[in-house]
């Protein structure tokens, strides 16, 4: 499944909110830098869908507005 996941990065706190069925918003507390917010995104949705890191693919990691690849059955 494809979800689309709005980030803010340097946030106080780490978070997800679930906007709608595939539509989420992501507070990380990590700045963009090496990879740190993206790394910090994957180990927020494996836990939010209760799955491993490796089952979750970022398509478009340089941008806030990131399309998420998460291989799970719907």
């Amino acid at each position: 499944m494809i979800i689309n996941v709005k980030t803010i990065p340097s946030s106080n706190v780490s978070k997800i909110e679930k906007i709608s069925e595939k539509e989420y918003k992501a507070r990380i507390k990590s700045p963009p830098k090496n990879n740190k917010a993206n790394m910090e995104l994957i180990n927020l949705l494996a836990k939010e869908f209760k799955i491993s890191v490796k089952l979750i693919k970022i398509k478009n990691p340089a941008s806030k507005n990131k399309k998420v690849l998460v291989l799970i059955a719907d």
